[in-house]
Order: structure tokens, then C-alpha cells, then sequence
């Protein structure tokens, strides 16, 4: 058995560790030798994928299959390895290595330019930070992540606030090493969504409050709500969990490619375009839920496995930003999953697997159930209408966290507090309050934002599909979901980190991001379903 503290202490000089197979800084072949510059930069990209691969893997694990006591143990292989990856990436040699390549970018293909750029804000983001603190990071969240699923399943906010107070502090000071004139929380936007910060979130923020409070409100007084009986009862684990597997089927997936899991929080991630993994939680008393969900984690994973093949080992795999990958999973769950011409397709779907509670139902009936816009309690079961004020609530109280102006200890009070004000519903508990989420506990402040935006992007990826002349209301009415899914393919997910996301919105649809897209879809569809 290997002593891993001694192992440590082999590898933690921050220099020290050369990627195995490269020149030396010193060495005469590092100097001025393109052809072994790119060899170097070869050898970097596969070792780190070698550590996305185990890392993703690790994660995945620990979310579904691990048993509790495995949570240290995971924490720690996550630490070493992030650890050696910040080493590896933040070294003054891949510094060097990156800028020789950058200054000889005439000798490079377009995607090793891509690499370079892309290897460089990586490093650029890391390379202040101490090894040591992300690797204590990656412990804390590791552990803040198995207590918070305690906490949320014995209802016990006051578990989990001691470890969100250290994951706050922890990101400040972390934020702090990256950018010591940004703002701490403007840090961890740009993190998510390159380019974002308070400023811009607060505009749209406001774009979109300004629709759909009111919007809300009509529909409210309007008196009318469409019935969700049909839907309601018990519906067999077993039988959603093949349900499922038809959904992802559906949607396009490769099922040769594709892991289901279950977990608490539903997600999902890829370790190449060759193996992705969806995880979900069923609910025997909500079908709806875990159809919806399944057709939102399926985006995700459609996205990840539609990347540029010649991108698996590099670090331009994967979805560009977390916004524009909320754009494909919210594009899956809303503008096709609840679209009137879909609706037929899941209604089979359901019937097959509940004959018996589907006989009496019908497709409008499903529709109209799906797009039921009624204040609630929980994020991930919203409609489209009521989600982005879920999302703003979240923003909010990030803010106040980030700023000092609030500590963990206060967050169920503001929770209440804001539900109250944005949604009118009251807050029954911590499981169904501030512990809803899993975010907090994986240390991804600033993350939430990206959902709303996610949502807009998808408006206006699909308005471009449209006036291109992708039949979009004909091809879900006849449940074929290819010519979408090729349209994505080509402008969107092909092109993984080797495009940022206002890149592909502007060259997808011809124009910069623009929130009226979502606003205007909104009205159109609840103004249409309310008769208002």
C-alpha cells in the first residue's frame, strides 16, 4: 500500500512536476522548436484528460453508487488529482510552452490555436491560486456534498450551514488569488459564463422581471388552471425507470454511449463523446417530474456527445459554458418536451409503460398539465414561466452571501422572505426550502444565473432554426427529432470550447444575445394558453 502522504510530498513543488515525455525548460529542444512544442502540448492534454476522466468519473460515482463512508476516501483521490492538475497546467514550463506556441500561431492549425487560447485562460484562472487551497477546496465540497444529502433528507438546514459558511469563505479567498480587483462573486459569473458579470445579469434580470411579473399575474386573475389529475397518483418506480430509458431513446441518444444512474439531484455528465452518464431521482407520486427531468439531463448529454469527436482527449471537449448548456437541456425540457406538437410523442410514451392510469388521459391534457403556471416551492418542477423568479431568488441571496451582507445562518429566513415576495407561497421547510438544491454544497456559487440565461439562449436558438427553415412545429408533431438535433449539432455542439457562447449565438442566429426572444415566447405561450 502506497503512504499517500508521502506520495504528496513528491509532487506538491509547484515546478516539479514535468509532464513525462517533454523537454525540460532548460533544455536546448525547448527552445525555438515548434515540432516539439506541439508534441509537449500533445503530451499536456492527454494527462490532463487522464485527470477529467477520473475526476468525472469519481464524481459521478459518488453522487449515485458510493456507499456513505466513501466520501473522505473520494475527496481525497478528487484533491490529489486536481492537485497535479493544477501543477501540470499552472508550471512556468506549460507557461512557457503555451507562449512560444502563441507566438509561432502561423505554424498551428485552427484548432490548436483553439487549444492554445483555451489552455491559456484555464491557466490564466488557476495559475494564482495555491495548489493547496483547491485541493483543500476539493475536500470541503466533497464532504459539504454527503452532508448536505443528510441534511436534506432529516430536513436539518442547521447540518449543512457550518459547511456553506467555509465554502463561502473559501471561494472569496479563492476568487481573491484570481482577481484581486473583481468582485469575489463577478469572479465566479465570469467562471460559469465567460464575460458575465453582475452588471450584465442584472440588466436581463430586470428584462425579464418586467415580463413576466406581470405576466404572472394576468394569469392569476384569469381564475383558470388547466387539471393535472390524469397525472397524479402512484406511478411505479420500476416502470419509470424504463420510461426512462425510452425518453433518452426519444430524444436521439446513443444508448451504447449512455449510463442511467439514481441519485438525489438529478444531472448528468460525459467523460468523452463515447460514455455519458444521466442520473435521476423518481418520484412514485410524480411522473411528470422524471419525464421532465430525464428530457432536460437529456440535452445536456446530447450536447456532450455531439462534440467534435477530435476533441475527446483535449481541452476543447466538452460544452463551452454553463449557460449555453442550459440552453440545450432547457431547449430539450421546454421547446420540445412541453411543446403542443411533442406532446402526442410523450403521451405514447407514458401510455406504454401506465396504460391503466393513461387510458382516460389525452395529449392536450398532457400539454396543458406540463404548462400549468402556478407559484411553487421547488426549482426543478417549475413551469417556464414562474422558473426564472426561482432563479433570481437564488441570484439574490448569492449576492448576499459573496458580499458578507448575509451568513449561512440567515439563508432560510431570506428564502422565506423572497419565496414570499416573488412567488407568494410559503415556505414549509428547509427540505423543500434552501436545501432543495445541490449547488451550494458542490461550491458552485454563481451557477444559478446560467439557468435563466441558459433559457433565453434556447429562444433564440430556436427562432433561428425557424427562420432558417427547419419545420420545427412539423418535425415534433411527427416525433422526429433529428433535423433539430443536426441544426445543434452543426451550430452549436460540434464546436465544444473552441467557440465561447455570444460566438455561437452570433453566428447560429446572425445577431448578439438578446433577451426579447424569451420574453416574447412567453407571452405568446401563456397568452395563448390562458386566453388572456
Amino acid at each position: 500500500m502506497t503512504d499517500t502522504s508521502t506520495n504528496m510530498n513528491q509532487t506538491t513543488e509547484k515546478q516539479h512536476l514535468r509532464i513525462p515525455g517533454t523537454p525540460d525548460m532548460a533544455s536546448p529542444a525547448a527552445i525555438d522548436n515548434p515540432k516539439a512544442d506541439l508534441a509537449a502540448l500533445d503530451m499536456l492534454e492527454r494527462h490532463l484528460f487522464a485527470h477529467r476522466y477520473a475526476t468525472s468519473g469519481i464524481t459521478t460515482y459518488n453522487a449515485t453508487i458510493d456507499p456513505p463512508k466513501a466520501a473522505a476516501d473520494s475527496g481525497e483521490a478528487m484533491a490529489i488529482l486536481e492537485q497535479e492538475d493544477h501543477e501540470l497546467l499552472c508550471s512556468e514550463a506549460t507557461g512557457a510552452l503555451l507562449s512560444r506556441l502563441a507566438s509561432h500561431s502561423e505554424l498551428l492549425t485552427e484548432t490548436q490555436k483553439a487549444q492554445v487560447r483555451i489552455l491559456q485562460r484555464d491557466r490564466d484562472a488557476l495559475v494564482n491560486v495555491p495548489a493547496e487551497e483547491e485541493a483543500a477546496f476539493t475536500r470541503l465540497i466533497t464532504e459539504a456534498y454527503d452532508v448536505w444529502r443528510r441534511a436534506k433528507t432529516s430536513n436539518n438546514w442547521g447540518m449543512f450551514a457550518p459547511y456553506l459558511d467555509r465554502i463561502v469563505a473559501s471561494m472569496k479567498t479563492i476568487a481573491t488569488f484570481k482577481d484581486p480587483d473583481k468582485d469575489p462573486y463577478d469572479v465566479w459569473l465570469d467562471e460559469h459564463e465567460h464575460g458575465m458579470s453582475r452588471a450584465f445579469y442584472d440588466t436581463f434580470f430586470s428584462q425579464v422581471k418586467d415580463v413576466v411579473v406581470p405576466l404572472l399575474a394576468d394569469v392569476i386573475a384569469s381564475g383558470k388552471q388547466p387539471s393535472r389529475r390524469m397525472f397524479q397518483g402512484k406511478f411505479d418506480a420500476q416502470r419509470q425507470w424504463a420510461l426512462s430509458q425510452d425518453l433518452m431513446k426519444l430524444e436521439g441518444l446513443d444508448m451504447d454511449a449512455m449510463l442511467l444512474l439514481k441519485t438525489e439531484h438529478p444531472f448528468s455528465n460525459a467523460l468523452t463523446t463515447n460514455y455519458g452518464f444521466i442520473a435521476t431521482h423518481i418520484h412514485e407520486d410524480d411522473v411528470l417530474s422524471n419525464v421532465y427531468s430525464m428530457l432536460h439531463e437529456g440535452g445536456h448529454a446530447l450536447y456532450e456527445l455531439n462534440v467534435n469527436p477530435a476533441y475527446n482527449y483535449i481541452s476543447l471537449k466538452g460544452g463551452t459554458s454553463m449557460g449555453m448548456h442550459e440552453g440545450q437541456s432547457r431547449f430539450f425540457e421546454n421547446y420540445v418536451g412541453r411543446s403542443e406538437e411533442y406532446a402526442p410523442t410523450l403521451y405514447r410514451a407514458l401510455k406504454k409503460h401506465f396504460p391503466g392510469q393513461m387510458n382516460r388521459a389525452t395529449a392536450r391534457q398532457l400539454y396543458l398539465a406540463a404548462n400549468r403556471a402556478e407559484p411553487g416551492l421547488i426549482r426543478t418542477e417549475a413551469d417556464e414561466l414562474t422558473y426564472p423568479l426561482h432563479i433570481i431568488i437564488r441570484y439574490e441571496i448569492e449576492q448576499l452571501l459573496m458580499s458578507g451582507e448575509a451568513t449561512a445562518a440567515d439563508v432560510p429566513k431570506l428564502w422565506a422572505e423572497k419565496y414570499q415576495s416573488y412567488l407568494g407561497v410559503r415556505v414549509p421547510d428547509d427540505a423543500h426550502g434552501a436545501l432543495q438544491d445541490v449547488h451550494w454544497s458542490q461550491g458552485s456559487i454563481g451557477y444559478f444565473p446560467t439557468y435563466a440565461l441558459g433559457s433565453a439562449f434556447g429562444a433564440q436558438l430556436r427562432a433561428a432554426m425557424i427562420a432558417q427553415g427547419v419545420e420545427f412545429s412539423r418535425h415534433l408533431s411527427e416525433g422526429n427529432l433529428a433535423p433539430i438535433r443536426d441544426w445543434l449539432r452543426t451550430n452549436v455542439w460540434w464546436f465544444g470550447r473552441s467557440k465561447d457562447a455570444d460566438q455561437i449565438i452570433k453566428d447560429a442566429t446572425g445577431e448578439a444575445f438578446s433577451a426579447h426572444f424569451f420574453t416574447d415566447y412567453l407571452v405568446e405561450k401563456y397568452t395563448s394558453i390562458y386566453g388572456l
